[in-house]
């Protein structure tokens, strides 16, 4: 009976609830949408294709810069009657810089148009069953706020194709020609890797962020015209660096944020689907408490920045920032097959996995990154060399240096030698205490960033810029070939990852829907959920917190100012029922590399946090309301799934 009664008042209750909360719904409106970037494209697609027909290639339909993200590149339409292989020629200021490709042959030419100078009027030659039409296409000038080389030395056997950056402070997503010219970049910001796929597309991050400070919602596949064919998102997001399989799939460096500890997460990615078909947690491998070096945290105990498959091996190959090791695990049973590193920190139980050095010239990374296995067994990094010591600050900035570094591994006899090495003899001019890269560009040739250089007071910094207040920053990209430099080019910013590169590699351009494959999955809500019977109407909250409140396509994102004791948690309520979000209220909850400390201008005028809730989980209208310090604001929006 009493059973019947409390439920009786339960529903008076709800009841009362509904009528106080909604008796103001004539007033409420939908939150703000902002058009996701996909939405965005589709438009300017469809308004690009529905004026394609009756061009010739004598007079073709030139639409610069057809996504909007990719200044640099034009697209252009036109029909032939016979089945016809055209090909385009954006002229350079010399034969190395110039472009010619070769399209396949069709009736209907949709033709990208790749490696315009800016602020010109390019020249572009289109040839057609022997008839060469010449065009002109004028472009804009750079952003004000470019990044462009301030040193550049090659020798006269460099190759004509491009160099790909990817930054870490200032500047732009680019692609730079042999002079140092600027060819092509993009105007949105996508971090991390940058790279080619089997398909000829580029693979790029997200440029939406998952959680502070760096953690994206995933990655992008797009071509160089900037049009977005896939985004693939996934729960732990995206950061550091992606491996594309031999079929296609994805392995991705992830996190599990519901852990507590972050970038110690590896997932293959169904490329088809989106699906999860294979998670590697680095906790269940290796342990969490050994091997520290100084820049080792609770929370990121290990900091993977690399990710590679091998496939005669079968084998991943894995770069723990923060433990100074390179790790190889079969990728079926996930056993560890040799670690390489500084032994210091280990306990006996993981000393077995060590390779032992051989030769005099042998030296150990630390902190390294962008491990790789070559074609023919040996690994290939960047050792930024942090301190050259696991324990202590064995060496100063000012006499510290970085390299790239080939290792020969001989599994049989678990040895490791050091074969050959290029950076040491720059000093600490080429010293990078965090980021950069090495790749192979093929038999005896390769190309080396130290991305990560910076001063302070005019001396070297053992720190990363961003944790600083540096006065300068600087990188060196160098290619060698034969043992000899062939190309040089320095900036003055940081660079997080560089690729040489064809700007083709598919010279097929596709109409289309892009489209978003897996899933954020669902937000956690608070153990608590508040029974809102009163709230509180106030629109100075937005003011006084810098409140921002919107919707994307698949989540509501909330942003403020508060201080670190202020309590906040985000309220979604429909009839019967509500979720609460907490919003935390930290400088870097997921932080790779610092302390969370406010300074006093922090104490006293807050912070900016931003809170992400997916749509998973979430289905018809809900109003929104804030709660701060104990306080339910009622904001008077609504959204609606």
């Amino acid at each position: 009976m009493r059973a019947t009664y409390k439920l009786i008042l339960l529903v008076i209750i709800a009841c009362l609830s509904s009528i106080l909360i909604y008796h103001f719904v004539d007033k409420v409106e939908p939150i703000k949408e902002i058009e996701d970037i996909l939405v965005t494209q589709n438009k300017k697609e469809l308004s690009i294709l529905s004026d394609s027909y009756s061009y010739t290639a004598e007079n073709p339909k030139i639409v610069l810069n057809p996504y909007e993200i990719s200044p640099l590149t034009a697209l252009l339409i036109f029909e032939t009657k016979d089945l016809t292989a055209p090909t385009i020629t954006i002229v350079g200021k010399d034969e190395k810089t110039t472009i010619t490709n070769t399209f396949t042959p069709s009736k209907k030419h949709f033709l990208p148009i790749y490696g315009l100078y800016p602020d010109t009027n390019n020249e572009v030659l289109l040839t057609v069953n022997g008839i060469t039409t010449k065009l002109s296409i004028r472009t804009e000038k750079l952003p004000e706020d470019f990044i462009l080389p301030n040193k550049i030395e090659k020798a006269d056997t460099v190759s004509n194709e491009f160099y790909f950056f990817t930054p870490s402070s200032k500047g732009y997503t680019a692609a730079y020609d042999s002079n140092g010219d600027v060819r092509w970049y993009l105007t949105e910001s996508f971090i991390w890797n940058i790279q080619k796929l089997q398909n000829g597309h580029l693979l790029l991050s997200s440029n939406r962020l998952i959680n502070p400070p760096y953690y994206t919602t995933g990655l992008m596949e797009m071509d160089l015209l900037g049009k977005i064919y896939y985004e693939y998102t996934l729960p732990g997001g995206y950061h550091h660096d992606v491996y594309e399989m031999e079929d296609g799939n994805l392995l991705i460096a992830t996190d599990n944020f519901a852990d507590g500890t972050v970038e110690d997460t590896i997932v293959e990615m169904d490329r088809t689907t989106g699906d999860i078909i294979k998670t590697i947690d680095l906790k269940k491998i290796i342990p969490v408490n050994e091997g520290h070096n100084l820049y080792t945290t609770d929370y990121d105990w290990f900091h993977n920045n690399s990710v590679w498959y091998d496939k005669k091996t079968n084998s991943i190959t894995l770069s723990g920032r923060h433990q100074d090791i390179i790790i190889n695990i079969d990728y079926d049973s996930l056993e560890i097959n040799w670690i390489l590193g500084d032994p210091t920190n280990w306990s006996q139980e993981f000393q077995k996995y060590f390779l032992t050095p051989i030769g005099n010239s042998f030296e150990y990374s630390y902190a390294q990154h962008a491990a790789k296995i070559l074609p023919n067994g040996d690994l290939f990094l960047f050792d930024n060399g942090n301190n050259r010591s696991k324990t202590e600050e064995k060496i100063s900035a000012d006499n510290n240096y970085s390299r790239g570094v080939i290792y020969h591994i001989d599994t049989n006899n678990r040895t490791v030698e050091q074969i050959w090495q290029y950076g040491k003899e720059e000093g600490s001019n080429f010293y990078s205490p965090y980021i950069s890269d090495v790749d192979y560009l093929g038999e005896n040739n390769y190309s080396i960033l130290s991305g990560g250089h910076s001063t302070i007071n005019g001396k070297v910094s053992n720190e990363p810029a961003g944790l600083t207040n540096v006065d300068s920053l600087n990188s060196i990209f160098v290619e060698i070939k034969n043992n000899q430099p062939v190309f040089r080019m320095e900036f003055p910013t940081n660079f997080y990852r560089s690729e040489k590169m064809n700007l083709y590699g598919n010279d097929r351009y596709f109409a289309g829907m892009g489209s978003r494959l897996g899933s954020m999955g669902e937000t956690e809500t608070a153990h608590k959920n508040p029974f809102i019977l009163w709230n509180k109407e106030d629109e100075k909250i937005f003011t006084k917190y810098n409140l921002k409140i919107y919707k994307e396509v698949d989540r509501l994102v909330v942003s403020g100012t508060f201080k670190k004791e202020d309590h906040v948690q985000i309220i979604l309520d429909s009839l019967f029922k509500n979720k609460t979000y907490d919003m935390i209220i930290s400088k870097k909850p997921y932080t790779a590399m610092c302390v969370d400390i406010f300074n006093e201008e922090e104490k006293q005028n807050g912070i900016t946090v931003t809170k992400y809730i997916n749509d998973i989980g979430l289905k018809g209208k809900y109003y929104i309301y804030i709660k701060i310090n104990g306080t339910v604001y009622d904001i008077n929006q609504y959204i609606e799934y």
